[in-house]
């Protein structure tokens, strides 16, 4: 009896844990997460700037370092980027309106100005600046734009692989982008991988139900992400004239294997910037904070301390 007894509770030890990993990937996804801001010291908070309830996360004690996500991305895309950071600095990671878990509202604009005067009200509001202030893609430009509009809120900035130029080599992102289409939407659960190809140099590895988890919420995601791109469209190129007006002492760094924003655009940024310093990734793509992030916050420390 007791041999039997031993034997159903091995069953449902092994069974259970991949029942869940199989039936509810999100709960599974979700507690990675959780161990994932554990470890990097992050914990989730929240704040009214506006009409938008900003979600954000924040970690650590010392001088701030504030990051911000690219189109379609959110706050923990740069978890394990921050644990390299935080036991020197306070990291804050917002979710930018529109995006993640802060507020999406379909009569608001999300335009390049408008989302940098929210991310000013939000730096504002919690009392953080000036910040070290680092963007990637999207965010870059966001970022750009306040450290052009509000130098008084930004000590230094760096650009990871950032929009905002119109690049000498376009890429097939940025040629199809010319032509009204966002190769960055999800349209189908299928459709997950050409994504994840077009983000990183080498795609990182995910389990089977995570990834269907991943492309369900992209897809969920697309008519709101949709609406965005609409708003964000007239200045997604529109950086150029403000970069003469950016002060704070600039990291470029870039993946030179970034098949979303053509490695050309660096030459822009470096000649629009007056005191810049540029670091290439090699055999990496558009989001190195997620594909190295260890040796993309070793790069950005090296900048930061001599700040």
């Amino acid at each position: 009896m007791k041999k039997k007894i031993a034997i159903i509770i091995l069953v449902i030890v092994v069974t259970v844990p991949v029942s869940i990993y199989f039936a509810a990937p999100g709960q599974v996804y979700r507690a990675s997460i959780s161990i994932e801001r554990c470890r990097s010291g992050l914990t989730g908070k929240s704040v009214m700037v506006g009409d938008h309830r900003i979600v954000y996360l924040e970690g650590g004690s010392g001088p701030v370092v504030l990051l911000v996500h690219g189109f379609s991305g959110e706050k923990d895309h740069w978890t394990r980027f921050a644990k390299r950071l935080t036991p020197s600095y306070r990291v804050v990671i917002p979710d930018l309106p529109g995006f993640g878990e802060s507020t999406k509202s379909w009569t608001a604009k999300y335009d390049i100005l408008d989302q940098a005067g929210r991310l000013a009200g939000f730096i504002e509001a919690l009392k953080l600046g000036p910040v070290h202030l680092a963007g990637n893609s999207m965010g870059g430009t966001i970022a750009g734009a306040l450290a052009a509009k509000r130098p008084e809120l930004v000590k230094s900035l760096a650009l990871f692989d950032s929009s905002g130029v119109t690049p000498p080599r376009k890429s097939e992102m940025q040629l199809a982008w010319d032509r009204g289409v966002n190769l960055l939407l999800v349209n189908n659960a299928d459709d997950y991988d050409r994504v994840m190809k077009l983000n990183f140099s080498k795609p990182i590895w995910l389990p089977g139900p995570v990834k269907r988890y991943f492309a369900e919420k992209a897809v969920a995601a697309r008519p709101f992400n949709r609406k965005v791109e609409m708003d964000l469209r007239a200045g997604m190129y529109g950086l150029g004239p403000l970069l003469g007006r950016i002060r704070a002492r600039t990291l470029i760094l870039w993946g030179d294997d970034d098949r979303i924003l053509d490695m050309s655009a660096v030459a822009l940024f470096e000649r629009g910037i007056p005191d810049h310093v540029t670091v290439i990734m090699e055999k990496c793509g558009h989001t190195p904070m997620l594909e190295r992030p260890d040796e993309a916050a070793g790069h950005y420390l090296d900048f930061i301390k001599k700040i």
